[in-house]
């Protein structure tokens, strides 16, 4: 079969898989694949899903939504868990602690649950994951990046874990923070930087890190300040800010905001760098006013220059989703094909209960697999041992990749 052929055969496939959905409900049921030989006596197991699919960061959501239907339409059509068929539950979050919570109390009453992928916000996931422990459902994030979630409040000096069955694929700010910290000091110069955050777990900790790491770096923060994550006007701000001269600004926080912020610090006179964590690397942080030269860090290595990810690119392509992937799309994949694959290991020849999540949590930290962004495993704590961070520039009205590497202690 030539390949113009074998995609385009793929993605009518996968087009009948994405149009098969249960009606009035979230739950997409995938068919079993390989022309209906897969033996799926044993029912249907449920993958849940939480992120934001309406709302602000929905560009975020709706990419990983798409990457975690793939994995489970990919793994119907693979058989791989016998006797079983998968489908994907997804619940909008809308970025709301409360909402996620109503989700994971849902998706945890239903014992056909195997596992959930997301949440997207850390402040989400504080809410999700103690609801998830208390029935030992599996969680693993693609795109979490508090510490606290993984080792406790007491993260720097006494971790501890909170919750057994959470995991996640992304690396954490105590490392993205200091890792932006010595790129900006070290590499671009910068010394006099503002340092901005929205206030809430993922901003405000991401913030913390970086102006501790600058700070050991002989870099002096001339302003530390915070806005509303649904802020549009940020002329206080930046009047408080722009007496004290900085040559940077760095913010903690998501694209919504971080867009605008930066277009009015120009509009202001400030024509300096912004600078933030893998919460702004989409698109949208240009379309909302983000300018040239500025500059983001993001968990993990460009996929698409990564030789592992190219056949979840092609697949995701050939799906013919209306969404792009975005910046979590192949963390995602990983996380639900780790999930599915202890899901796997653990039924076996058997059937899946909740006598066996405690046999799946084992599963899952006991995770050693090549995934589309690499070594898959994970340390005491859940957290992933792929430290791998990009640092990305605004160029041409979207984010390049500018190097890659892992955060080293200064």
């Amino acid at each position: 079969m030539s390949r113009t052929r074998k995609v385009a055969t793929t993605a009518a496939l996968l087009a009948g898989v994405l149009a098969l959905s249960a009606c009035g409900t979230n739950r997409a049921e995938s068919p079993s694949g390989g022309g209906g030989s897969c033996d799926t006596s044993k029912g249907t197991l449920v993958v849940g899903f939480i992120a934001p699919l309406s709302g602000s960061l929905s560009a975020l959501g709706l990419g990983m939504k798409n990457s975690t239907d793939l994995a489970v339409n990919q793994a119907n059509q693979a058989c791989k868990v016998p006797g079983y068929r998968l489908a994907l539950q997804a619940e909008d979050d809308q970025s709301t602690a409360q909402i996620a919570g109503q989700a994971a109390t849902k998706l945890s009453s239903d014992p056909n649950v195997v596992g959930v992928i997301g949440t997207l916000n850390s402040s989400t996931a504080q809410t999700t994951a103690p609801i998830l422990a208390q029935k030992k459902i599996v969680q693993i994030s693609p795109a979490n990046t508090n510490p606290s979630l993984t080792q406790g409040d007491n993260y720097a000096t006494a971790p501890s874990r909170p919750n057994a069955t959470y995991f996640r694929t992304a690396t954490t700010d105590a490392i993205q923070g200091p890792f932006a910290a010595q790129f900006l000091v070290q590499k671009q110069g910068k010394k006099a930087i503002a340092v901005i955050d929205d206030g809430k777990t993922y901003g405000a900790g991401l913030a913390a890190q970086f102006a501790a790491e600058a700070k050991k770096l002989g870099a002096t923060i001339v302003a530390q300040e915070k806005v509303g994550e649904k802020d549009t006007d940020f002329s206080g701000v930046i009047a408080k800010v722009r007496p004290a001269n900085p040559d940077a600004v760095y913010y903690g926080g998501e694209y919504p905001v971080a867009g605008p912020l930066s277009k009015q610090l120009a509009d202001a006179g400030l024509n300096i760098p912004l600078m933030g964590g893998d919460g702004i690397v989409d698109k949208t942080y240009t379309q909302l006013g983000g300018r040239e030269g500025d500059f983001a860090t993001n968990v993990g290595a460009p996929p698409e220059q990564l030789a592992s990810a190219k056949a979840f690119i092609d697949a995701y392509n050939a799906a013919g989703y209306k969404e792009p992937y975005s910046a979590y799309g192949a963390l995602t994949y990983d996380a639900a094909n780790v999930l599915i694959d202890g899901v796997s290991k653990t039924v076996g020849n058997g059937t899946f209960s909740d006598a066996s999540r405690a046999g799946l949590i084992s599963a899952v930290q006991a995770t050693n697999i090549q995934g589309t962004t690499g070594a898959i495993s994970f340390d005491q704590f859940g957290d992933t041992t792929n430290k791998v961070l990009t640092v990305y520039q605004v160029k041409g009205g979207t984010f390049t990749p500018l190097e890659t590497g892992s955060y080293k202690a200064s």
